[in-house]
């Protein structure tokens, strides 16, 4: 059974959202703050995290961080309150891989937990092991390391890096990226694409501000050469 982890300090969409999702026939565990939530998180399996941003003890920017710090790849899907787009570049460039806004439909959430677990679940035709420069892909294992230091990357990073892989020396469109990692159809104005690649030059490259792996091919996308 799949397994949900919603880390949630409201007792009513606690019980409205677990009882709806069990209906569904997930398996949902429940964390009522941001340590119990980061703890259950790292010492358990999840299959995804429903995770609210407005928190006790540690809000869900600070526990999405630290998974990610810790290597922790479980899809996240962040809900609040906080509607500002500023607030969702925040948590999306800290590791989180989709969110909700509140109120929100209960049809909405359940689309999004089945598209992130559809695209965490999805295998790779770039397996096996993968180099360029001085980092080296694990795709079965899900594991990066720069020489010898593992590189933590959320689900999308690493989802993205996959598909720049398996199209290694081709271009990849933003279009293209965002209907195959993210499953969703793009709209013109989304730099959803542009800020996770901006999050894997920070990590991957050595000189982020002038990529020598991950390249700008202007007007059309980014391509990815050894």
């Amino acid at each position: 059974m799949t397994r949900l982890l919603l880390v949630e300090d409201e007792p009513g969409l606690v019980l409205t959202l677990g009882d709806r999702l069990r209906s569904e026939g997930y398996d949902v565990a429940h964390a009522a703050d941001g340590d119990t939530g980061f703890e259950r998180a790292v010492a358990e399996p999840f299959d995804l995290l429903l995770l609210d941003v407005g928190l006790p003890k540690r809000d869900g920017f600070a526990v999405v961080r630290d998974l990610r710090q810790r290597g922790v790849r479980t899809p996240v899907l962040m809900l609040t309150a906080r509607g500002q787009v500023a607030d969702r570049v925040v948590g999306l460039r800290l590791g989180a891989d989709d969110y909700l806004v509140k109120p929100f439909d209960a049809q909405e959430l359940l689309a999004r937990v089945e598209a992130l677990l559809r695209r965490a679940g999805r295998a790779s035709p770039a397996s096996g092991r993968h180099r360029f420069g001085d980092v080296t892909v694990d795709v079965g294992r899900a594991e990066v390391w720069r020489g010898e230091t593992a590189v933590a990357l959320s689900a999308k990073e690493f989802g993205l890096l996959c598909h720049l892989l398996e199209h290694r020396g081709h271009v990849v469109t933003r279009d293209d990226a965002l209907t195959e990692v993210w499953g969703y159809d793009a709209t013109p104005t989304t730099r959803t694409v542009d800020v996770h690649v901006a999050g894997l030059r920070q990590k991957l490259e050595p000189d982020p501000g002038r990529p020598r792996h991950i390249v700008t091919v202007h007007g059309r996308g980014y391509k990815l050469v050894s």
